[in-house]
């Protein structure tokens, strides 16, 4: 029996058995006294995690950056909270909806490590970070500063404040394999002026996987009189951090990523002192400072907003430290197989503190469209071909469902392409 035929066959195939929170809990606590390092290369424990989402058998998916699956357990209270609203209709709408949302916003500062009255709740990272960005006060000869690694909707909106404002723009390009913070920090600081006001980061490039030394860039833009934006689109549920530890000014997530909150939920977190600074994307009700104002997209999903709770529920359950070192054992596991390879391009940093879960590789002489194409055809691996900004590779996300052998797959058609 071939590798892909035992996945289909065994213990490794998702089966969305949507366990109980209690049972849940108990299989966490039977291994709570091993050290999380230890426990990340525990397979049989992680094939009964896997267990708990509804996964195709027909295909390895390796793409978990764009949107991860939602547990079963998740995913059916999301159903709960759909049925919910439809039966109290207007009711909920018009007497408890903006209470719940806030309780849910209160959740996520919680766990994000930043005070409740400067986080909201948003539909994702692009909106929250362009409501900066279209928001600020702009002057015709301001500068902003960027990365062309920096994610293409963003840098959108920046072309677009330039085109109306007169801002400018101005865009380095972060190395793929840094020698150090210091040369990170280095290249962003050469690129301010007296004329920047805004500078723009990612906490880890989506890219590559790449985690930046944030808070050393902010103390420099700070030193400089210049404010900072981060994108951490990746982060929230990925690995852990506090948003006050970062010294930013502004911060973005995508919670549909590696919280696996349903689709169309993200946050947006402001220093409390910029809040009234910034113009709404939308006109709000409230004329005051209160982040809320920067919040009012009208009539949307809210059972999405509720499911924040499961989430992070599920999250703490499993614990965010084994997670991470999960998700950094799973990285490491297939690109230190591949790191030798002599037609084997990694565009990913090796020292572990560098990266998590995501990773980016090429192959000599093939086009990345052509690389991920293969896999797929060949292999049904399923990918993300990054041909630009420097990158020329495709994204590998494993998540906590990826079992090895499926990895092991993936090694072997890498192998075969030399």
């Amino acid at each position: 029996m071939d590798k892909r035929s035992f996945i289909k066959s065994t213990g490794l195939l998702g089966l969305g058995t949507a366990v109980s929170m209690k049972t849940f809990a108990g299989l966490v606590a039977s291994v709570s006294s091993v050290p999380d390092g230890d426990l990340a290369a525990e397979e049989d424990f992680w094939l009964t995690v896997r267990k708990g989402y509804r996964l195709n058998p027909d295909m390895i998916n390796l793409e978990n950056g764009y949107y991860n699956f939602l547990p079963e357990r998740t995913l059916e209270r999301l159903i709960k909270h759909i049925r919910d609203i439809n039966y109290q209709g207007s009711y909920y709408m018009r007497t408890v909806q903006a209470e719940r949302k806030k309780a849910m916003a209160a959740k996520l500062a919680e766990l994000t490590g930043c005070s409740a009255d400067e986080l909201v709740i948003t539909r994702n990272t692009t909106e929250s970070l362009d409501i900066i960005i279209s928001g600020y006060d702009w002057k015709a000869g301001d500068e902003a500063v960027m990365a062309e690694q920096d994610y293409p909707s963003l840098l959108s909106m920046f072309r677009q404040v330039a085109k109306r404002y007169g801002v400018v723009n101005k865009i380095v390009s972060v190395p793929n394999l840094p020698s150090s913070d210091d040369e990170i920090v280095e290249l962003y600081a050469g690129a301010i002026t007296p004329r920047t006001r805004l500078l723009m980061i990612c906490h880890i490039i989506n890219l590559t996987g790449q985690i930046l030394p944030v808070r050393k860039i902010c103390d420099m833009a700070h030193s400089k009189g210049v404010e900072v934006m981060v994108d951490g689109a990746h982060a929230v549920g990925h690995f852990s951090f506090k948003i006050d530890d970062l010294g930013c000014d502004y911060y973005g997530s995508s919670l549909h990523k590696w919280l696996s909150v349903p689709l169309g939920s993200g946050l947006l977190w402001v220093k409390k002192e910029n809040t009234g600074k910034i113009w709404p994307l939308l006109a709000p009700f409230q004329e005051s400072d209160d982040i809320r104002r920067l919040n009012h997209t009208g009539t949307h999903p809210v059972y999405t907003d509720l499911t924040v709770e499961d989430a992070i529920e599920y999250y703490n359950i499993l614990g965010a430290g084994r997670k991470e070192a999960r998700l950094r054992y799973l990285q490491n596991y297939w690109t230190n197989k591949v790191r030798e390879m002599p037609h084997v391009i990694l565009n990913t940093p090796s020292d572990p503190a560098r990266a998590c879960a995501i990773a980016n590789v090429g192959v000599k002489g093939m086009k990345p469209a052509d690389l991920g194409d293969t896999l797929w055809k060949k292999h049904k691996i399923y990918t993300a071909p990054i041909d630009g900004a420097n990158v020329h590779g495709c994204r590998i996300t494993p998540n906590v469902y990826t079992a090895t052998a499926e990895l092991d797959l993936f090694v072997e058609a890498l192998a075969e392409l030399g």
